[in-house]
């Protein structure tokens, strides 16, 4: 069987920076906190869990908490929630994607200088949820293209358009051209991260040419699904699994190619376990 792994499968580069930090903190012996999961990825938060890195879900679980470092995570948080950290006496350490930390600057400015300010994203996605939260939760989330159609902005605003970092290219292409065609005067900005780019191009390229795809990443993952819809599209027999535990090897024996790709939270002792699997290598 041949079996062909993305190039771009596995961490991408704000993620394994959100890891490290993490990492970093530990080692200087204090107790570490995550404002959210560091990632998407159960199993990275789990073995964080093990070296003693507590999730906490809110705001107010810090009022108990007097010592220790609290790591952002990678999707970032909103102007709002930083004014408030800044006002509990604890180490804040910021791990935000530094693609994620351009979108806040980009909104924050923009909404100053009067624009409507849309964002093109999962409306429940903590990224999108922190973009909006620099321009004070006023933004116009739209998640699909007959939301596109149907958006009714005041014709004397102007729009600024910006996108979650993972959303899918193509179907951004295609909501910024209902836009056009509606003659709104807009400035559009493609913050989609050039690595989800890459990665979701490729991942449609191998599962065109493959007769099974894998997508290896975490059920919460955004960018992983949005593999997901983009290998389905190209491959009928497309898999979405989280590690080798999902995954049913008696359903690949008769396929001659199988393709497998992975999304940005997910470790690549993850990937390298379930392609030595699909090849029978142990």
């Amino acid at each position: 069987m041949e079996v062909t792994v993305a190039k771009s499968a596995g961490f991408c580069f704000g993620v394994k920076r959100a890891i490290d930090t993490v990492y970093q903190e530990i080692e200087k012996g204090e107790q570490v906190f995550t404002l959210g999961p560091i990632i998407h990825n159960e199993q990275v938060v789990q073995e964080l869990a093990d070296k003693g890195v507590r999730v906490i879900h809110s705001l107010e679980e810090l009022a108990d908490i007097k010592e220790g470092t609290v790591v952002i995570r990678s999707h970032g948080v909103s102007e709002k929630v930083i004014r408030q950290l800044e006002k509990y006496d604890i180490k804040i350490v910021d791990a935000t994607c530094p693609f994620v930390s351009k979108i806040h600057r980009i909104v924050q400015q923009k909404y100053r200088e009067g624009y409507r300010i849309v964002i093109i994203g999962s409306r429940t996605h903590p990224e999108v949820e922190g973009i909006n939260g620099w321009c004070e939760d006023s933004a116009a989330v739209l998640e699909t293209v007959d939301e596109a159609e149907n958006f009714r902005p005041d014709p004397q605003k102007k729009l600024c358009i910006v996108s979650q970092t993972t959303f899918n290219y193509k179907k951004f292409k295609d909501m910024v051209a209902i836009f056009e065609k509606k003659s709104y005067d807009i400035l559009v900005m493609n913050t989609i991260c050039n690595a989800t780019e890459e990665r979701q191009t490729e991942a449609g390229t191998i599962a065109r040419q493959s007769d099974a795809m894998l997508v290896i990443g975490g059920k919460h993952s955004s960018n992983t699904q949005k593999l997901y819809e983009i290998c389905s599209k190209e491959c009928p027999n497309t898999y979405f699994i989280q590690t080798l535990d999902d995954l049913n090897l008696e359903l690949f024996q008769s396929f001659r190619s199988v393709g497998i790709t992975a999304g940005a939270s997910t470790p690549n002792n993850i990937i390298k376990e379930v392609q030595a699997n699909v090849r029978h290598e142990q």
